[in-house]
């Protein structure tokens, strides 16, 4: 594949960059400082070289991650793509906690990125505030 690197090292700041766990590559080196990204327990530096098999445990603002590492990816690049160079092993009492607290914070807005309400939505909408 193009997008993964060969031989070459790849740190583990550029890595979750990559595959999309954070949104810079800043934010990924200050996780690693403030010891938020670990390896078999133990904190590791931005600097840290990744391996093919390596599990790393990542807290980021969202949720709490463990991901193992399935291919090297040293750009980013979509995030269907991007998915595809990691195994995503969080437990899954860790993923019903994110889905509760989602319904429970339930704002009543409508997501983002799903476009304009349907028409019977609307219609649904007008006849819910009258």
């Amino acid at each position: 594949m193009k997008s993964e690197a060969g031989n070459e090292k790849l740190r583990i700041d550029k890595y979750l960059w990559a595959i999309r766990l954070f949104k810079t590559r800043t934010a990924a080196a200050e996780a690693c400082d403030k010891g938020k990204v670990k390896l078999n327990g133990d904190s590791v530096k931005a600097s840290r070289t990744v391996h093919i098999g390596d599990e790393y445990e990542v807290k980021t603002e969202a949720r709490r991650w463990v991901i193992q590492v399935s291919g090297l990816l040293d750009h980013r690049v979509q995030y269907t793509e991007a998915v595809k160079f990691y195994t995503d092993k969080t437990p899954e009492e860790e993923k019903q906690r994110l889905e509760y607290q989602a319904a429970v914070f339930y704002s009543g807005k409508r997501k983002t990125k799903i476009g304009r309400p349907t028409k019977k939505e609307r219609r649904d909408l007008d006849e819910f505030m009258e």
